[in-house]
């Protein structure tokens, strides 16, 4: 059960090296979702990769209905293997299997429980993250873990960056604890539940650039929220969408050069760095996507967008 890419490369990758073991005899993904201007009807990556290989697939618009639980009944599956799938999966469908309903969650659970652990590792500035093989259970990322692998940040990476590297880590770890654990070789271990932290659902106005706050958690903002929803802000009656920044919080002389700036303002540096005064420190602008025009560089943009210097983005 998965949709997006994370959940195709991992389930890739596993069948492509343990489907002499396993077989797999339905795939559970998404519905065909429009797309584009012309919302053309778009299979899921996950849907895709089960065609080419030729296994049945299932898409639930809603995997709670009756319908949906006695099909799955029907197929009394002995394992599901799950992340990334959209859907919360009820009870009379995670008691089915012998070998349990398993999710791989990107977070070193109980860090992170909920809908975007990659993003909120981003945000909030975090060195260290990883995945878990968990069993499911009612509740939210709640059940006891079979196994998990640490990931070490670095290079500040974005979240389609870090999401592919979670994903291949994933993958390594499900091909790694399956065979063991179907073998009852493994035993499950309780999460420490005082120590749970949630992430939330991010929406379309969480991209909404907040210049009060400080210059390092904007650039995380942006990094984070890189795929979607973006980070946007307004320049001229229009939406500006910031692609990639740094910062500056340190007393250097650029700081300084800031003090006299207004939150939001935008100036150059000493260095023509076209910069942000922000709650603290400075963020330097590095691309960004002006509203119905292409993404284009800091640069550029100055050469044909001088009036930008000394405008408040809103």
């Amino acid at each position: 059960m998965g949709t997006p890419e994370f959940a195709e490369n991992i389930f890739r990758k596993f069948y492509d090296a343990l489907k002499d073991k396993f077989e797999i005899i339905a795939v559970v993904t998404a519905q065909d979702k429009p797309v584009g201007r012309k919302q053309i009807l778009t299979f899921s990556p996950v849907k895709k990769w089960a065609i080419e290989n030729k296994l049945p697939v299932l898409q639930p618009d809603k995997i709670r209905n009756p319908e949906w639980v006695a099909k799955i009944k029907e197929l009394n599956p002995e394992l599901i293997v799950l992340t990334a799938f959209g859907q919360i999966i009820p009870e009379e469908i995670l008691n089915i299997p012998k070998y349990k309903a398993l999710n791989i969650h990107p977070s070193l659970l109980p860090k992170y429980r909920g809908a975007s652990p990659i993003q909120s590792a981003i945000l909030c500035g975090e060195t260290e993250t990883g995945v878990c093989l968990m069993i499911m259970d009612k509740d939210m990322d709640h059940g006891q873990i079979i196994s998990n692998l640490q990931f070490l940040i670095s290079n500040k990476p974005t979240y389609a960056e870090l999401s592919k590297q979670l994903s291949d880590l994933g993958a390594e770890l499900l091909i790694k604890t399956l065979p063991d654990w179907v073998d009852g070789k493994i035993k499950a271990q309780e999460q420490n539940h005082e120590q749970a932290t949630f992430c939330k659902l991010i929406k379309k106005e969480n991209g909404k650039i907040d210049w009060d706050k400080p210059a390092i958690e904007i650039e995380q903002q942006i990094r984070a929220f890189r795929e979607w929803p973006e980070s946007y802000t307004g320049f001229n009656g229009k939406v500006l969408k910031i692609l990639e920044a740094g910062f500056e919080n340190k007393k250097t002389p650029s700081t300084m050069l800031g003090v006299n700036y207004k939150v939001g303002e935008v100036f150059l540096d000493e260095n023509k760095n076209l910069c942000v005064k922000t709650g603290d420190g400075l963020l330097i602008l590095k691309s960004f996507q002006l509203e119905g025009k292409n993404p284009t560089t800091a640069k550029e943009f100055l050469n044909g967008h001088k009036e930008i210097i000394g405008a408040i983005l809103q």
